[in-house]
């Protein structure tokens, strides 16, 4: 009989007014929504999804690629008209799917039906043009690379980078005009890494970045087959290195300032005149050079598939 008399007097004290009861009442009205969304927040996160960033100059073949990905095992190849593609203006995305019990797995096959073990990831398509390209640099500089997806639900959402994948075409870098242009955006897209590296706040430093330079259209007769490509553009990219830096000393700029520059502007770690892209180790980015194909009775893709399915 007491405690039944207790809540009566608890309830007739709640609905007296006094100062006691306005306050509290007011506190339960301010914390009582913030406490609802914090525990609705924590109980269904909203899953921000990895990103693996397509870059290379325009006609490479990156929106073919993307285009066999989405399609996978709906479209064996990308003969006829499927092939025809246009000039990128603004980055796309598109959300793919890798067995994640073995990344080797094609991306023909169909996931679901096989019970496999999906994880899921954006393959961002950014366009090519030199003078589209400073905001996909812009990205990688960040000590976590990010990017926003429109296309992702969430609008605002960004999409940790993950990995980079840099096409060329094998056929053209055998003429020998396509290898300097090419060579040069691959030259940024490195030295900013290197310089993210170097950006590094205190002594954590940023995750590692590895870089894949896909060598397409090894289904032509006259691709180069992916050792050369390796070879020429370090070739290339080590004269790029050198002009710049003779640049710098033909400016005016003295070769103690050069060399006081040289951590953030000198591509590759050792100091060394010929370049190879085992240098980039130094400043966590790994670099591979892989041949395939998109289109024909080359390679494929697969090579390419299975690198991204182990690095996402």
């Amino acid at each position: 009989m007491s405690t039944l008399q207790t809540i009566k007097d608890l309830l007739e004290a709640s609905l007296t007014p006094s100062p006691t009861v306005i306050i509290l009442g007011l506190a339960f009205c301010l914390v009582a929504p913030i406490l609802l969304h914090f525990l609705y927040s924590t109980a269904t996160p909203y899953t921000t999804l990895p990103s693996v960033l397509l870059l290379g100059p325009p006609g490479a073949g990156k929106t073919a690629l993307t285009t066999l990905l989405e399609r996978g095992s709906s479209s064996d190849t990308l003969d006829g008209p499927v092939a025809k593609t246009h000039t990128s203006q603004v980055p796309s995305s598109i959300e793919l799917s890798v067995n994640s019990d073995d990344p080797s797995t094609s991306y023909k096959t169909n996931l679901d039906n096989e019970s496999a073990t999906a994880k899921k990831f954006l393959l961002v398509d950014t366009p090519g043009h030199p003078k589209l390209r400073a905001s996909s640099l812009m990205r990688l500089n960040a000590a976590e690379p990010t990017i926003k997806s429109s296309l992702v639900s969430d609008g605002g959402a960004k999409s940790k980078i993950k990995a980079v994948v840099f096409m060329v075409d094998a056929a053209a870098l055998a003429d020998g005009d396509a290898l300097p242009s090419t060579a040069e955006y691959l030259y940024d897209v490195l030295l900013t890494l290197q310089k993210r590296f170097h950006s590094r706040g205190g002594s954590r430093a940023p995750a590692s970045m590895p870089v894949l330079v896909a060598a397409n259209k090894l289904d032509l007769f006259t691709a180069l087959p992916a050792a050369l490509v390796k070879s020429n553009l370090e070739a290339e990219l080590g004269r790029i290195r050198a002009a710049r830096s003779k640049g710098l000393l033909d400016s005016g700029i003295g070769q103690d300032d050069v060399d006081a520059g040289e951590e953030g502007d000198w591509l590759g770690g050792d100091g060394s005149e010929k370049f190879s892209f085992a240098q980039m180790m130094e400043f966590d980015v790994d670099v591979d050079v892989i041949g395939g194909s998109v289109i024909g009775d080359g390679p494929g893709a697969e090579k390419w598939w299975k690198w991204i399915g182990e690095r996402v």
